[in-house]
């Protein structure tokens, strides 16, 4: 086994989503186990961070806990964060999640904590830097390649192409990569401190990264569905790596700060 200090603390933003189980049909803090099962399998413990207030304005609290970050899929990020009108298919907005998460995403990049974000945590992440979001790629003319099957992975997969010398070419290990995906949005401006780093055959992007030296990673598919995947292992390596150096950390980029600047401005 190995020992104390190679086992990272990786922790998993949670949905606030109703849920049923047992007898009991109530509104539950969740993550689907297939997120928990490739932490543990890369090594690493999962811890849960439920949407809370209190988060928005302590996120070190949390995070100097932590070894590593990890955004998960869910619901539409609420369009008025990025000065956007909802799109009409767009989900009901969760706004406390969305806070909760970019707070979460520009501290620990001020940290140097690595950070992976997967599909709505790929755009949590561009948000945070001041991006925005393409709200309905079929209204692009993308077609529904991208989320073809509604509700399941298969009948969804396709291909993505990786920039080499980039973090996502490095935690893919390969320049290209089959992919499970199912999302109707999709990066559109980039935010500051931010790359693209793996497109779709279309043009849609990816993945994106921070332009720094530290581990910031967002992917638009759904490696959590994929067994073979080694992306969220690769997460793991570079929490585990940072837990060995302690605090000799360097920052994933500097869009924390040009966001709370804009964010007092506004």
């Amino acid at each position: 086994m190995p020992s104390v200090t190679d086992v990272p603390v990786i922790g998993v933003c949670a949905a606030m989503e109703r849920a049923r189980w047992s007898v009991w049909d109530l509104p539950a803090a969740l993550v689907p186990v297939n997120y928990l099962e490739q932490v543990r399998a890369a090594g690493a413990i999962a811890l849960l961070i439920p949407p809370d207030p209190r988060v928005v304005a302590e996120p070190d609290r949390v995070l100097e806990r932590l070894d590593g970050l990890m955004l998960v899929g869910g619901v539409d990020i609420d369009a008025a964060s990025y000065g956007a009108e909802a799109h009409p298919l767009a989900d009901p907005p969760i706004p406390l999640r969305d806070d909760v998460e970019a707070a979460l995403v520009r501290a620990a990049v001020a940290r140097g904590l690595p950070v992976l974000g997967i599909c709505r945590g790929a755009q949590v992440i561009n948000v945070a830097a001041g991006g925005t979001l393409r709200q309905h790629l079929p209204d692009d003319g993308r077609g529904d390649e991208h989320r073809r099957a509604i509700g399941r992975f298969a009948g969804n997969e396709h291909e993505v192409s990786a920039a080499e010398g980039t973090l996502a070419h490095r935690a893919i290990g390969a320049s290209t990569h089959r992919v499970a995906s199912h999302h109707h949005q999709a990066i559109d401006a980039l935010g500051e401190g931010l790359r693209v780093s793996a497109r779709a055959p279309d043009g849609v992007a990816e993945a994106v990264e921070g332009t720094g030296s530290g581990w910031l990673l967002g992917v638009q598919w759904h490696p959590e569905a994929d067994p073979g995947s080694p992306v969220i292992a690769a997460l793991v390596e570079a929490a585990r790596e940072g837990r060995r150096r302690g605090a000799d950390r360097e920052e994933g980029g500097d869009f924390s700060i040009r966001a709370a600047r804009r964010d007092e401005r506004s």
